[in-house]
């Protein structure tokens, strides 16, 4: 299978973060990873694959031996996108139609989720502590566009959206004597498969219901939902599963895919959180190392920052650095920016460099304009919060934080292969 047609099915299995996180930890168990407790005071580890997980949350590893790694090739991702997601009392009643409150997760592009045929996805969360996946796979929800008639300078003056009032999805036609609170409790109760006195929370998102797909002349583009960040969680997992078990002993290799980069970072769950280092000091702990040495193989270790990257745009070339350009078809993306927005440093940009030459895959070169910001990654985050180094890198796309997006096909394979050559190498030896 191609791994852009892997990729595909990944994305379709994974409509929330939460889901993500379950095909992610499918894809380990069939290999053989097993699973670690965070709360249990002891890891019984030998060599082989394990994972830990916290909500949508993954942290993977695999132990070529079993004695303490002198250091670690990590690759970090993140399950989330931006999205809608609801609010704590979403039902509500407006013009004889069934409303949802949604918050805005993420910077979103509002106007992509307009005219869009939506499920809901995610979670319940019963009295018991439990969480129960709900899946609705059916046009529930949609946002509804005002019509041009009503609205006749939008061509003009462009759209303009209040997220509070605009963004509301109708998912049904109000009835004398029914409360809308109820209605939507009952209706993830049958989802969930749970009572619905049960249910006491929930954590969902909408999603675009729409496959994915191979799209263009030559089927050279993957056309699809959440690929900023699920195309960096796939090419991340197949290279782990690929290389986990090869290469030098001495070096573990390990994926990281957090929740919550969309919105900062900072959580139990996400890249600003203790949860990696937690992972990496209690492997070397549980063979008996010491703190110091959790340190230098800290200082020893290389992280792949893997987060999508900025295709230059066919309509909107001028928005792009001239010489820094990204193109479809030109392989993965390093991406730079002397403000720290990305963790990319000399020696790390060499580093990578070094390993895509050995491995025969080139690479593109991001920097953005210099009148515009620069977004971000967990890259600086995870520098910063415990000082290993990053390089940050990305596939090319367009059309990034809509609720459709659009990849290279043969980009995502080099995607792939560069993260597996990493994997497999470790820090690696220079330019």
């Amino acid at each position: 299978m191609h791994p852009a047609q892997g990729l595909c099915r990944f994305v379709d299995d994974s409509p929330s973060p939460r889901h993500a996180a379950s095909a992610i930890v499918s894809a380990l168990v069939t290999a053989g990873y097993r699973a670690l407790d965070l709360t249990a005071p002891r890891w019984e580890l030998s060599a082989g694959g394990w994972y830990v997980r916290r909500g949508a949350t993954v942290i993977a590893f695999y132990l070529r031996e079993a004695r303490a790694p002198r250091s670690v090739a990590a690759v970090g991702a993140h399950t989330d996108s931006p999205h809608l997601r609801l609010k704590p009392r979403p039902a509500y009643v407006s013009e004889a139609c069934l409303q949802l409150g949604v918050e805005v997760y993420g910077g979103a592009l509002w106007n992509s989720w307009l005219d869009r045929d939506l499920g809901l996805a995610g979670a319940v969360f019963t009295d018991d502590g439990a969480a129960h996946a709900v899946r609705i796979h059916r046009p529930l929800a949609r946002v509804s566009q005002l019509a041009i008639h009503l609205d006749r300078k939008v061509n003009d003056e462009g759209l303009k959206l209040n997220p509070q009032l605009h963004l509301a999805p109708m998912w049904g036609l109000a009835r004398d004597g029914e409360d809308a609170s109820k209605l939507l409790l009952s209706t993830l109760a049958s989802a969930a498969h749970v009572d619905a006195s049960a249910i006491v929370g929930h954590d969902l998102s909408l999603y675009d219901l729409t496959p994915s797909a191979l799209g263009g002349l030559r089927e050279e583009f993957v056309f699809a939902a959440r690929l900023d960040n699920l195309a960096s969680c796939h090419a991340g997992l197949t290279a782990l599963l690929a290389s986990g078990a090869s290469g030098d002993p001495s070096v573990m290799p390990l994926l990281a895919c957090f929740d919550h980069e969309e919105v900062g970072s900072g959580s139990t769950d996400g890249a600003g959180g203790t949860m990696l280092a937690v992972v990496i000091e209690r492997v070397l702990s549980e063979f008996g190392s010491s703190r110091s040495a959790y340190h230098a193989a800290i200082a020893s270790s290389l992280m792949v920052s893997a987060d999508m990257a900025h295709a230059a745009h066919p309509n909107f070339g001028d928005r792009h650095e001239p010489r820094h350009k990204p193109q479809f078809g030109g392989g993965p993306v390093l991406k730079s920016n002397h403000n720290q927005r990305y963790g990319t440093a000399g020696e790390t940009y060499a580093r990578i460099k070094g390993i895509a030459r050995r491995a025969d895959v080139p690479v593109q070169d991001f920097v953005t304009r210099t009148d515009l910001g620069c977004g971000s990654t967990i890259g600086p985050i995870t520098a910063a919060r415990i000082g290993m180094p990053v390089v940050d890198i990305g596939g090319p796309m367009l059309s990034m934080h809509s609720s459709r997006e659009c990849t290279g096909a043969d980009d995502h394979a080099r995607y792939c292969s560069l993260l597996t050559a990493f994997l497999g190498e470790g820090a690696g030896r220079g330019a």
